[in-house]
């Protein structure tokens, strides 16, 4: 017997039909003797759809402003998440599982204070174990909790993953399955390679990288939880029928495993190749190179939570001037060159310039902390194809090179191939 954490996205809760087949892959895991509790999404489309309608409200108010309260938004929001958990409590009781829904206050969830984007504190998992210990299916309303104003806090998009791991490590589970549209980690996209492949392990370290950069199976602070707490966690497609054969394995049930990396017994060099669209470069040019520069630069971009990445910095040949460049999401750029250009003074650059249009491609594994040429490889495939590369930066694991948008799928495709990521 196990404890079992079950998280379903919301496109495996889309409709009533879903909801019940959801239902039977929980019964599977109660009928083979597991302790469970289950995270969901909202139905897919609902969020979005009361998002809406908060953003609207106000102008259907006659308000002079489009702001709204953030407590407020977290209420209406979250109730998506509530309605889903109820319909599964109830599609589980018909089927004759004991089963009971629970929104994340009533656990609880406790968060902190920045309602819209909360991160959760604390977990009372007490409760739940007592209750699954019992035989009763804990139905965990996901994305929510509760914050010190003893107010219903969102965590932002994708919190049902975090909401999952989370759960998953307050209750001590011996490992967390997320369901969702896909069957996996792949080595890359497969809609841009046809021949990228179901990862069947990957380490926590490089799902985070590959979360981080473009690869949208899992929220980035979901994976960051489940390697603090080591949280065995797995991938999964709730689409597959939930009584084939093979589903109910407690070992090595079907998806990828992410894992600690002593897990992994053979470390590919690469694991993965990432990519991330919509990328934009800003470049500061001939500025004073002089000590505090950088900090007049990225403090008032943090300031306006703006993410700034792949900075890049040349040194004149006289040493005094320098240019600094470095990338920022292109849907923040109009921000960014307004701050920038608020604090020329401060920061003392003759000339401001940016890019839209770019993409972010990244080559991932833990192998490379012991291979040497990684890089060389990247660029020599890269070169023999034509695409220029703006930007580098590398860590231990990581190499991520700056292109123009339209080589985006050639440079995918090429760096799978020369890693050998397309052969079985």
């Amino acid at each position: 017997m196990a404890r079992i954490v079950m998280k379903f996205g919301g496109t495996s809760v889309a409709n009533l039909e879903r909801i019940y087949n959801v239902a039977r892959h929980v019964k599977r895991e109660v009928d083979a003797g597991h302790e469970v509790a289950v995270v969901v999404s909202a139905m897919s489309g609902k969020t979005n759809e009361l998002v809406d309608w908060v953003q609207t409200m106000p102008k259907v108010a006659g308000a002079d402003s489009p702001f709204y309260d953030a407590r407020e938004y977290d209420a209406v929001v979250a109730s998506g998440e509530q309605v889903t958990s109820g319909l599964l409590a109830i599609a589980l009781q018909s089927m004759g599982v004991n089963a009971r829904s629970w929104q994340g206050w009533q656990i609880p969830i406790k968060t902190d204070n920045a309602h819209g984007a909360a991160r959760i504190q604390e977990i009372d998992g007490e409760d739940i174990i007592r209750r699954m210990g019992e035989g009763q299916v804990a139905v965990v309303a996901g994305f929510q909790g509760i914050g010190p104003d003893n107010r219903i806090a969102t965590l932002g998009r994708g919190g049902s993953d975090t909401s999952a791991v989370a759960i998953a490590a307050g209750v001590k589970a011996d490992r967390c399955d997320i369901y969702t549209d896909v069957d996996g980690v792949y080595t890359t996209d497969p809609r841009i390679e046809p021949k990228a492949r179901r990862l069947k392990k990957i380490a926590f370290e490089e799902m985070l990288e590959m979360a981080s950069l473009g690869a949208k199976v899992l929220q980035v602070r979901s994976v960051e939880l489940a390697m603090v707490h080591k949280v065995r966690t797995f991938v999964r497609s709730s689409f597959e029928d939930p009584d084939a054969p093979g589903m109910g394995d407690l070992m090595n049930p079907p998806g990828t495993l992410i894992c600690d990396e002593e897990e992994i017994v053979e470390q590919e060099v690469v694991t993965g190749i990432a990519y991330a669209k919509d990328e934009a470069q800003i470049s500061l040019r001939r500025l004073a190179d002089r000590p505090g520069v950088s900090a007049a630069i990225f403090g008032p971009l943090a300031e306006a939570h703006i993410n700034v990445d792949m900075i890049v910095q040349n040194i004149s040949e006289d040493g005094t001037r320098t240019d600094m460049t470095f990338t920022v999401p292109s849907g923040d750029v109009d921000k960014a060159l307004a701050v920038l250009g608020e604090n020329k003074d401060t920061i003392g650059y003759d000339v401001l310039q940016s890019e839209k249009g770019l993409v972010k491609v990244s080559v991932i594994g833990i192998g490379m902390r012991s291979h040497a040429g990684v890089a060389a490889t990247a660029f020599r495939a890269l070169a023999e194809k034509g695409i220029n590369i703006k930007a580098i930066t590398t860590s231990e694991i990581k190499i991520s090179i700056l292109i123009d948008g339209p080589y985006a799928e050639l440079a995918v495709r090429t760096l799978h191939s020369c890693y050998g990521l397309d052969k079985n």
